[in-house]
Order: structure tokens, then C-alpha cells, then sequence
């Protein structure tokens, strides 16, 4: 009778150890920008040395179907945060242009959105974001702040509040000047003209303009003149900067030592840290263009400057990892690793060197929802708690980390709207082995583009795509004429009936199926479209996060730490106090 008291006061002390272990860990949350699936040496990559990253997927769990919600950065992280397809925050554009370009731009992740950082701040965890941010500013001013992320949950924030750009790099090209070219030189071209010929006529008497009306529209003329190349001219210093919490550290970014800048503050961070559960959000600029490395990295990788940056972020993995250890947090901590989305494959430079990463076997690129734009890394370690070495070939989402971390903080999922991500937890520790993802829909900023089906009672990955890319050249496997691929008009193809593949024999999405080498196509596609019509249900109209007001840039919104007319210029990062941002 002793004995067997003794054997279950012994269990509950396991089962009390077990359930303290999975409860408030600390979080870490690496993400990369444009890293191609193929770009690491666990998902086969054998030329790029990866020692830190693959680590993770040695001693925890390798996602082999992970998929981004969306081809683009700014809806790909809205729907992480999120944990919510981004047409539902409205941070999926109806427009060409799919994310924020400019600082000063009114769009943003609405302040009604929940994100996990605001469910784990109020579990008492430390959190910050270290890096790239790409998910609006401000609102109304140039102060308001309603979107950095200090206004979503995060204590802390050191990073750039848009994105990394050819434009931030002299030397690196330009992001803009294609666009600019093509679509503003024959209007002014015209208005050129248009104004000669007026004057023209006034002056031989064909046609009386008055003097006034023709002396505005010149005036109107040339103060937009004047806005677009003062803007254009000053790029680098209007939208390439450094903040730490709410202020400018740094205008115009230097890319000197960027990355272990940002590494340091990841450490630092977490030193500060070791005895309050925390959530880091490291968001590396790597591999975005403009490519950079530091001098350490620089011609050491077997793939130019693209190969330098993922090897230098690799260092910065291993050097998290190494201050776990040193503070023995190892065991309590989650790690995960992933990209927003797939490679550019697009990307190269004005010296024909290949600046876009490589998605492996899987077809298309960033702005895509072929796979090879959506499918991306997914790495989760946490020692004694997950499978160490598994790979999992179900259909997981980005947005799976939003349900995932809630729960083990031990925090409740908002009842009030939908969420569309998953536990993981069940999977990542073999308790299950199905995805609870039976339908992942992929959108092309707003556009339903494809719809992914993996039935309970079937190892088949239906995917159904409505409309595809058109590639140009037509040959190849990207947009590169456009740099990137737009979502309507005439830059797709429809299809009707829709494009059907199963990934689980065809991955590489080569041959779509017909009803001659599918029986079951029209049932496939009836079931899919119903899983359509209740999805579509599902949504709520919300305002346009991108829409072109809230695209454009805006002056009075712009953040400056010194004065526009003192071209935006301040270094703090050697040292000294930031000054408080004002607008000039």
C-alpha cells in the first residue's frame, strides 16, 4: 500500500514537472525577409553553410509543407501576428502595390487587431521586436505612433519601421526608377506639350486662356514637380531609418555592422530577461535587397554577396542559441524559424549577379502562391518538449504560431473574432499526426488565388488555383520584366475550369490534372468551391489598410529627426541621446 502511494505521489510530481515545463516558456520568433526554402542546408542545400539554423532542425521539429498566408511581406507578418488571414485586418491590397513603400504612410495594423505580443504583455512576459517592423506608423500625425509596434503589444522595439530597399543602399540601384520611368515620363511629357501649345494659341489669338487660369496650372504643375523630386531625391533619408522605441537613432540607415547590431540587442535583450518569461521577435533584414554583409561575411560564401548575407544570419542564430546556454534557458524556451515568405527569385542586380534566393524544387517566387512564393522554412525547437529530428509533411501555417504561443502563455484566444491558425503543439510533440488545416485559402493581395485541400481520409494535397501569374519572359519562372507579379488584369491568366494539382505527387506543381487523369476532378472541385462560398461568408468588410490614400506618402506624417530642410540627417548609434522626433 506504501508503495503504491509512493509510485503515484511520484507521478503527479511528473505530471506536475511536465505541465510546468510546457507552461510560460520563453519565445523566440526568428524571422528572415525573401529566404528561399532552398537556401538551408536542412532542406537540402548543400553549398551554403547553414551550421546554426540546421541545428534547430536537429534538435526539433522540420515543417516540410510550412506555408506563408501570403507571397508579400506586409500581409505575411499582418497574418502572423495575427494569426488571421490578412484580408480579414485588411492588410491585403486591392490595388497593384502590395505593401507599405513609404514612412510616412497612413496604412497600418488597425489598433483593433490583436496580436500575440499584446496576449503575452498581458501574461507578464518582457517583449520586443528587433528588426524589420514593415506594418505602418502613424496615423494622423507625426507622432501618434498607432502603429509602431510599441502600440501592439511590444515593450521594446529597435528596428526599421518600413523595410530594407535597393534605395536605402547607394550603389544598390533603384526599386522605383523602373516604375518612374514608365509611367510619369509620358505624362509630363504630354503636359509639356500641352502647355507649349496653349501658349501658342494664346499668343497668336486661336484661343483666349485666361492668363490666371493658365498661371495656376502651371503653379500646380510645378509644385508637384517639385514634391516628387524633392521626395525621390531624399528617399534614402525619408524612409531608410533606425528607431529604438519611439525615436530616430539613425538617418539615413548605415548598413555598417547591421546585423550584429541587431544581434546584439537580441542578446542584450534576452540577458536582461533571464528570470521573467519573455517574447523576442528577431526580424532580420537578411536576405531583402539591398544585400549587405558584414566585413567578416563578405566573399566568404560560395554564392556571392546573397550567400554572405544568409551565412552572416546564420551567425546570428548560433549567437542566440549561445546565450540561451549561457543562461541555461535552453530547455524553457521555444525557438522558431522561418521566412515570410519564398525567395525573389527576380532580384538582379544592374550587374547581372543573382541577388534572389533559391526555392528548391518548387516553382515561382515571392508574389506568388505557387509554392515556391509560399512554402517556407518552418524550424521549432524546444529541447524535452517537442520531437527532436522529426519532419512533418502536413500542411502548417505562419499563422499557426499566433494559437501556438497563446496557449502556452497560458492566455485565452480572442472569442470575438476568428482565428484562423492552429495549435501546433499537438503535432510538433506527436500526439497527432494530421493537420488540423483541412483548407488553406491563398490569397494575391486581395484576391482569392488558390485554395489548398488535404482530406481527413486521403494523404492527397488538392491545390486549386482560380488564376495564375503570367510570366515574363514566358519561359522562365518569375516576372522579371516587372520585377515582381501582379494579382489582376491582364498580369493573370484565368482559368475555368481552375487549374487542379495534387502536391503530394507533384510538388513541384508540373502537370496540372484534367478529368482524364483525375476521376474524381469534379468532385474535387465542387468541394473546394463550397469550402470557398464558407470562407467568403465568413469575412467582414473592413477598411483598406493599402489602399492608395493610405499608401501614398504624406508629409505631415514623415518622421525626421532633425529637420527636412537639414535633409533628415542624425547618428546616435556611436553615442549621445536621440532627440525627441519633430517634423521640419
Amino acid at each position: 500500500m506504501g508503495l503504491l502511494l509512493l509510485l503515484i505521489i511520484c507521478q503527479c510530481a511528473i505530471n506536475s514537472i511536465k505541465t510546468h515545463s510546457v507552461s510560460k516558456p520563453n519565445i523566440i520568433l526568428l524571422m528572415a525577409d525573401d529566404l528561399g526554402i532552398g537556401d538551408l542546408g536542412c532542406y537540402g542545400n548543400r553549398t551554403l553553410r547553414t551550421p546554426n539554423i540546421d541545428r534547430l532542425a536537429e534538435e526539433g521539429v522540420t515543417l516540410t509543407q510550412h506555408v506563408a498566408a501570403s507571397p508579400l511581406c506586409t500581409p505575411s507578418r499582418a497574418a502572423f501576428l495575427t494569426g488571421r488571414y490578412p484580408i480579414r485586418s485588411g492588410m491585403a491590397a486591392f490595388s497593384r502595390v502590395g505593401v507599405f513603400l513609404f514612412s510616412a504612410s497612413s496604412g497600418g495594423l488597425p489598433s483593433e487587431e490583436i496580436t500575440f505580443s499584446k496576449l503575452l504583455k498581458q501574461r507578464g512576459y518582457a517583449t520586443a521586436l528587433i528588426g524589420k517592423w514593415h506594418l505602418g506608423m502613424n496615423c494622423e500625425s507625426s507622432n501618434d505612433f498607432c502603429h509602431h509596434p510599441l502600440s501592439h503589444g511590444f515593450d521594446y522595439f529597435y528596428g526599421l519601421p518600413v523595410t530594407n530597399l535597393r534605395d536605402c543602399k547607394p550603389g544598390q540601384g533603384s526599386v522605383f526608377l523602373k516604375g518612374v520611368q514608365k509611367h510619369l515620363v509620358i505624362p509630363i511629357q504630354i503636359t509639356g506639350i500641352a502647355i507649349v501649345s496653349l501658349a501658342i494659341v494664346q499668343y497668336i489669338g486661336l484661343l483666349k486662356v485666361p492668363f490666371q487660369a493658365l498661371g495656376y496650372f502651371l503653379l500646380i504643375i510645378t509644385i508637384s514637380l517639385v514634391i516628387l523630386i524633392f521626395f525621390f531625391y531624399h528617399f534614402r533619408h525619408l524612409n531608410c531609418f533606425l528607431m529604438r522605441d519611439h525615436q530616430i537613432i539613425q538617418q539615413p540607415l548605415s548598413y555598417e555592422n547591421l546585423t550584429k547590431r541587431l544581434t546584439k540587442e537580441a542578446v542584450q535583450f534576452i540577458g536582461r530577461n533571464t528570470g521573467t518569461p519573455f517574447l523576442l521577435v528577431l526580424s532580420y533584414l537578411h536576405v531583402h535587397t539591398a544585400l549587405y554583409a558584414s566585413e567578416s561575411f563578405k566573399g566568404k560564401s560560395k554564392h556571392g554577396l546573397y550567400g554572405d548575407a544568409v551565412e552572416e544570419m546564420d551567425w546570428s542564430v548560433g549567437q542566440v542559441l549561445n546565450v540561451l546556454e549561457k543562461h541555461n534557458l535552453s530547455d524553457k524556451t521555444l525557438v522558431y524559424f522561418t521566412s515570410d515568405q519564398g525567395a525573389h527569385v527576380e532580384e538582379i542586380s544592374s550587374a547581372g549577379e543573382v541577388h534572389g534566393g533559391y526555392n528548391g524544387i518548387y516553382k515561382g517566387g515571392k508574389s506568388t502562391n505557387w509554392e515556391g512564393g509560399i512554402r517556407v522554412p518552418g524550424l521549432l525547437r524546444w529541447p524535452g518538449v517537442v520531437q527532436a529530428g522529426a519532419h512533418i509533411d502536413e500542411p502548417t501555417s505562419n499563422m499557426d504560431i499566433f494559437p501556438t504561443i497563446v496557449k502556452l502563455a497560458n492566455a485565452q484566444l480572442p472569442s470575438d473574432r476568428i482565428i484562423d491558425g492552429h495549435d501546433l503543439l499537438p503535432l510538433l510533440q506527436g500526439k497527432v499526426t494530421r493537420s488540423k488545416h483541412e483548407f488553406l485559402f491563398h490569397y494575391c493581395n486581395a484576391y482569392l488565388n488558390a485554395v489548398r485541400w488535404h482530406p481527413g481520409n486521403s494523404e492527397s494535397v488538392w491545390k486549386v488555383f482560380f488564376f495564375t501569374p503570367n510570366f515574363s519572359p514566358e519561359d522562365s519562372n518569375g516576372c522579371y520584366d516587372s520585377h515582381v507579379c501582379f494579382c489582376h488584369g491582364g498580369f493573370v491568366t484565368r482559368h475555368d475550369p481552375p487549374l487542379l494539382f495534387d502536391l503530394s505527387r507533384d510538388p513541384e506543381e508540373k502537370v496540372p490534372l484534367t478529368p482524364e487523369t483525375e476521376s474524381r476532378f469534379y468532385e474535387i472541385l465542387r468541394i473546394v468551391h463550397q469550402a470557398v462560398d464558407n470562407h467568403t461568408r465568413s469575412l467582414h468588410a473592413v477598411p483598406n489598410q493599402l489602399s492608395w490614400d493610405n499608401l501614398l506618402w504624406k508629409p505631415w506624417l514623415q518622421l525626421c529627426c532633425s529637420s527636412l530642410f537639414q535633409s533628415c540627417y542624425c547618428d546616435y548609434e556611436s553615442g549621445g541621446s536621440p532627440l525627441q522626433l519633430h517634423l521640419g
